[in-house]
């Protein structure tokens, strides 16, 4: 009599890979909900990260020009409809004591005796002694001021001459026989753009006796973006100025906003320099 044997299929039925399937959906869903959950934090966090880096570049660069501003230099400019706050000041090439210079009323003369300064003094820059206004660092030269360019340099031992581009008359000598030297003046603005306010840095654009406004200074370089000031309000720079017994104080406090989150700083800068 002939066997037959049965042999059973392997296999999965209908039911089965279907449960296997809604198993693998349920599990890449919450898989993939704290990938994108951990993806939307790293994007926010590196928003926040490059916002907070650029407001401490800011704020520090503006701090170390601040406090190697020429005495009395400083002024701040806000627009009555809030589009901009500047705040301007000459910073201090070299610093250095003169031992002999041409103050009213002696006889005008195009040369004056210093004492050799650590950094280089050179042609095109200005020498400034005793500026008590901001007239006095930014008004045109004329031939009696407290300004004037310097046209070339000559070191003997430890003593410089410093020859001007005309002979000049210093309005007031220095109590305590000051002379600073200054490339060109320099401006940071808070400037109103069509999302936010950005921080921008403008140079080159020379003395003017009325403080300038952003659109008269060039392009300017962008130092910080997302600032959250209402300029007419909240202003971001608040000027103090100097008195016979306190130094200028400068007052920092722009408002920082990043994915609805808002930070701001409070910052004051003591101007040390004194005529």
């Amino acid at each position: 009599m002939a066997r037959y044997s049965q042999v059973k299929a392997a296999g999965f039925t209908l039911i089965e890979m279907v449960t296997v399937i809604l198993i693998l959906g349920i599990v890449i869903v919450g898989v993939s909900s704290f990938v994108i959950f951990g993806t939307r934090i790293f994007v926010e966090s590196s928003a926040v990260d490059q916002v907070l880096s650029q407001s401490r570049f800011g704020i520090e660069r503006m701090t170390r020009d601040i406090r190697r501003a020429v005495p009395n230099s400083i002024r701040v400019l806000t627009a009555t409809d809030g589009s901009y706050q500047c705040i301007e000041l000459l910073p201090i090439a070299a610093s250095t004591s003169y031992l002999d210079a041409p103050f009213v009323p002696e006889t005008a003369r195009n040369s004056l005796t210093a004492i050799k300064s650590i950094r280089p003094i050179s042609a095109g820059q200005s020498t400034l002694i005793y500026p008590l206004t901001n007239a006095e660092v930014y008004n045109p030269q004329g031939t009696t001021a407290k300004r004037f360019t310097v046209q070339s340099v000559a070191e003997a031992s430890d003593l410089l001459t410093i020859t001007l581009t005309q002979s000049v008359r210093f309005t007031e000598a220095s109590p305590l026989m000051r002379l600073y030297v200054a490339d060109s003046p320099l401006s940071y603005c808070f400037v109103t753009s069509a999302s936010s306010v950005e921080l921008r840095l403008y140079q080159n654009y020379g003395y003017q006796a009325t403080q300038p406004t952003p659109t008269t200074m060039g392009a300017g370089v962008l130092m910080a973006q997302n600032v959250a000031n209402n300029l007419s309000t909240n202003p971001a720079i608040i000027l103090t100025p100097a008195t016979l017994v306190t130094n200028a104080i400068v007052h920092l406090q722009p408002l920082f906003a990043v994915n609805g989150e808002t930070f701001q700083y409070q910052h004051q800068v003591q101007v040390m320099n004194v005529p």
